[in-house]
């Protein structure tokens, strides 16, 4: 537990991005009411979503597996605008704050982000007033805190904290695997904001997945340890060991990823040295690899006008380095089956401008199709 704001606040948040789902692509409304029972039983408190999060379903599942099951007190939820996507004006953007309400049921909301902040989409929170938008929301009683998500470079959340230090906490992408990745910055930015006198939320500590199940030799050096620590349970005792961390959320798709979770971050106070440098290695080993570090957010496939599925098409080609004997050919028709292929890109440069993890998506959709389509 931690004491911020106020109150004591758990070490593991319980992240809404990546919930189970159903044959049928909708969200599994009963396994996830089994998971928040099992987190608020454990002494879990903090749940997180956002507007854009399963287009809305997000909101509308925690409306049913928590809100309309619990008492308002007994959790603290949190919630995001996000003014590039889904939106085209302020109006459409501050509107997405009463539909959340709508959606979620809450009544109001103890966390409210502004979602994603990097520098494509930076000007748009403060064209559409979003700033005072959300003081104002907060006057009003409709928000406890408020504060920002980020996905930009060190120089520019300086700049943000500067211009608006009434900020009351940020999220930050951090995790072992960026520690030191310019492109992300984790240490960088978790520094920044220590500075500032400002929590930390963690988003990813799990990469996405791809830290719960890493390439085999990071899995080697875990394994090798004899800590008996899950792979996502290395993870997230990692970035819950940094210091200035309000809560690590973990994005659980099931019910037993919950209990892992759970089981990894009870009675926990801290890595030790021996642990750190069991990191350090798998880091290194890390660094080595040249997987595609994406993280499906599927972000990058909300705007593309060619439906391509850009997440998908990354995935094979992982798996094709892998392992040998994956079929990537096969395996690359069922993902692109009724949508758009690599060498359907027209190179807009929409997928790049919201990608969290930065990654030169025109050229690696480029290397897939000559990979891909022989």
């Amino acid at each position: 537990m931690a004491q911020y704001f106020g109150q004591e606040i758990y070490k593991l948040g319980f992240g809404l991005m990546r919930l189970p789902k159903l044959e049928n692509g909708r969200i599994d409304v009963e396994q996830t009411s089994r998971m928040v029972d099992a987190f608020l039983e454990a002494g879990g408190t903090y749940f997180d979503t956002a507007y854009v999060y399963d287009n809305g379903e997000s909101e509308e599942t925690i409306r049913k597996a928590l809100v309309e099951r619990y008492p308002r007190d007994r959790y603290t939820l949190a919630t995001k605008l996000n003014a590039a996507m889904q939106c085209h004006d302020e109006e459409s953007a501050k509107r997405e704050f009463d539909i959340s309400l709508e959606r979620t049921g809450a009544g109001y909301f103890d966390f409210y982000l502004l979602h994603a902040l990097q520098r494509s989409n930076v000007d748009k929170y403060d064209n559409y007033h979003l700033w005072d938008y959300v003081k104002d929301l907060k006057a009003a009683g409709k928000i406890r805190h408020y504060g920002f998500s980020f996905h930009g470079d060190p120089d520019l959340l300086e700049e943000l904290l500067n211009a608006h230090p009434d900020v009351e906490f940020v999220q930050l992408q951090i995790n072992y695997a960026d520690w030191e990745n310019p492109g992300v910055a984790s240490k960088r930015n978790l520094e920044i904001c220590k500075a500032h006198g400002k929590p930390v939320i963690v988003m990813e500590p799990v990469k996405g997945g791809i830290l719960a199940d890493p390439i085999p030799s990071v899995k080697k050096i875990l394994d090798d340890s004899g800590k008996g620590i899950s792979y996502a349970g290395w993870a997230l005792r990692f970035v819950a060991s940094q210091d200035n961390i309000l809560t690590v959320l973990s994005g659980m798709s099931s019910f037993e990823q919950m209990q892992d979770n759970l089981k990894c971050m009870k009675d926990f106070t801290g890595m030790t040295e021996e642990d750190y440098e069991i990191i350090h290695k798998a880091q290194k080993a890390l660094d080595a690899d040249q997987s595609i570090a994406c993280t499906g957010c599927h972000y990058c496939t909300e705007g593309c006008p060619m439906s391509i599925p850009i997440p998908d098409i990354f995935t094979v080609i992982n798996r094709k380095k892998g392992s040998p004997e994956f079929r990537t050919l096969r395996e690359y028709a069922i993902v692109t089956q009724g949508k758009g292929k690599a060498s359907d890109c027209v190179q807009c440069g929409q997928c790049e401008s919201v990608c969290p993890q930065h990654l030169p998506i025109i050229k690696l959709l480029e290397d897939a199709r000559v990979e891909l389509e022989k």
